[in-house]
């Protein structure tokens, strides 16, 4: 570790403190209905949106509503990108003519896409046309990164308004966040990507001749356009296979740098969002607190552990740390911090291979998902699923002093409870139990790249990445198969949508109830000790319900290798 690698993480973290209260005060104008500098230019545009869609957007919905519309939303999305991934062939705008997507793979894509997870079994530049790039993919992620935050925004509106029965207006907050949030950002975004060095054209591949005189096809496409959304929007679907490790997707440090800024930024604001909705800033920066404690401790023992390399390494005199599968221009820090970011974040691109990690490493990602998208999280999805916490974390706090819980204003009662715990327990259910059948599936054991506890991993980490909408691979699984696609698409939508539900009851009990005034008895929630006691249930659940199967993995993976003993 250097100091040099200390001050990028110090002053990327500044910069992310620094840009929340700003552009929480801007989202919550937006989802307020209230005016904003872009105004005079979208407002025209969001206006004939609602004329042409028949939607009065001030009508609003109740929970079951808001959660109804925005399922067939997504029903329509998977049918339309599934259509496209199979007709692709006989498409426009396809110049490396690529064929038909198989069946399977394109069940398993659009639900991928769909459910903000962007999980990847086909290489992006052989596989998908320029066509299913922007319409398809380009398309679902503004969408399904757009609902995500919509939803928590509703359960928000649950929290701050009383004797309420609506939570919002689902085609209007939706339109609002693409219009006025991620569309202005990524046009913006894109330009400085492309000025980086990433291509953004419908030209076809070219064809360039090599010093050896051999002809080497080099994939271009619309890229740029792509990779804004997919990290402002933590999808991470990448363009090319290689992700953000490619030098068309990620091409210098600043690009590197600005691309972990951009997976945070929308996470950490929605926290500011929250504060300043429940009218309370102080309860948006507790909750960001006990995000930051998890994500900085992760960030540490991830370098850490890179950083130091494994003992054959140094046996070997190679003392510079593990830089297997990692790209020189960026390094064991860049690297290491990528990983945690996008993992915590659940956004899923990579900038280096997490197989080639460190079992320790490795074990971080890992844990970073299995917690459920709480440290900062996907776009809304980390608030909402920080919030289920939360409500555990006053109930447990009521237990102690033995009242009734509250949280801004709000009693949380046996209904809330419930909702929370079933929403929490969905994610280890689909994590824990695929990985449990595909390690004794003849056909599924035969798709891992390594034996022992490390191929093991590899498993855990696809339905853990996948259940957790997050994306990201250990790199080193075949999960082009036929038991890979569809369990790892049941795992996408139950993940993404299994959690929704609960959530969203959450809100509209929660709407429809006084806000009752804080007492001597009221736990308060804006200080060290409330971040102190999240951050132990987080970790308390997490670990309670993981650390067995993370015994069996980079535990004793690390382990073994202290003994001389690799895999």
């Amino acid at each position: 570790m250097t100091v040099i690698g200390w001050v990028q993480i110090v002053l990327y973290c500044a910069i992310i403190v620094a840009l929340t209260p700003m552009l929480g005060a801007y989202m919550t104008r937006v989802f307020n209905g209230e005016r904003t500098f872009l105004s005079f230019a979208l407002r025209p545009v969001e206006v004939a949106l609602y004329r042409v869609g028949g939607i009065d957007e001030k009508s609003e919905q109740g929970w079951l509503t808001y959660t109804v519309a925005m399922l067939l939303f997504h029903v329509a999305g998977f049918a339309i990108l599934y259509a496209l991934m199979r007709l692709q062939g006989v498409l426009p705008f396809n110049p490396a003519e690529m064929t038909t997507v198989p069946p399977d793979l394109a069940f398993n894509t659009a639900v991928s896409f769909i459910t903000n997870t962007n999980w990847q079994n086909y290489g992006g530049e052989s596989t998908i046309s320029y066509l299913v790039q922007m319409l398809g993919l380009t398309h679902q992620n503004y969408l399904s990164a757009a609902t995500g935050i919509v939803l928590a925004v509703a359960l928000v509106r649950g929290f701050a308004r009383a004797s309420a029965k609506t939570v919002g207006n689902f085609w209007v907050d939706v339109t609002r966040c693409t219009l006025y949030i991620l569309l202005p950002i990524c046009v913006v975004y894109t330009l400085f990507l492309v000025w980086q060095g990433i291509p953004q054209t419908l030209g076809p591949y070219v064809d360039a001749t090599t010093l050896e005189g051999a002809k080497q096809t080099i994939a271009v496409g619309p890229v740029a356009s792509q990779v804004a959304i997919k990290m402002l929007g933590t999808n991470g679907g990448g363009f090319f296979n290689a992700n953000a490790a490619h030098p068309f997707e990620n091409p210098t440090a600043l690009s590197n740098f600005v691309q972990m800024l951009s997976i945070f930024v929308l996470g950490a604001a929605l926290t500011n969002v929250f504060g300043r909705m429940v009218g309370n800033q102080k309860q948006g920066w507790a909750i960001l607190a006990a995000m930051g404690v998890l994500f900085l401790a992760g960030v540490v023992v991830c370098y850490w552990a890179e950083a130091s390399g494994t003992n054959i390494l140094s046996s070997l005199g190679l003392t510079g740390g593990n830089m297997e599968g990692k790209e020189v221009r960026f390094g064991i820090v860049a690297s290491a911090l990528f990983a945690v970011i996008t993992t915590a974040a659940s956004c899923g691109a990579v900038n280096a291979m997490h197989d080639s990690f460190t079992a320790l490493g490795g074990m971080i990602p890992l844990i970073n998902m299995e917690l459920g998208e709480i440290v900062v999280g996907g776009v809304g999805a980390g608030l909402y699923g920080v919030l289920l916490f939360v409500i555990v974390t006053v109930f447990v706090a009521g237990l102690m002093v033995g009242r009734t819980p509250e949280y801004v204003g709000k009693k949380i009662e046996a209904r809330e409870v419930k909702m929370a715990m079933l929403a929490i327990l969905i994610l280890p259910l689909m994590m824990l139990g695929w990985t449990a059948i595909a390690v004794v599936y003849p056909p599924a054991v035969a798709s891992m790249a390594n034996a022992g506890p490390h191929g093991f991993s590899e498993v855990l980490y696809a339905y853990t990445s996948m259940t957790a909408n997050n994306g990201s691979a250990f790199a080193g699984l075949t999960g082009n198969t036929f038991f890979y696609n569809l369990s790892g698409a049941v795992a996408m939508f139950i993940g993404r949508f299994w959690m929704i539900v609960p959530a969203m009851a959450i809100a509209g009990a929660l709407a429809a109830k006084k806000s009752v005034p804080p007492s001597l008895g009221t736990f308060p929630t804006t200080g060290g000790l409330f971040v102190g006691l999240l951050v132990g249930v987080i970790l308390i659940v997490g670990g309670l319900t993981f650390f067995p199967v993370l015994a069996l993995g980079p535990i004793v993976e690390h382990l073994a290798m202290l003994a001389g003993s690799v895999f």
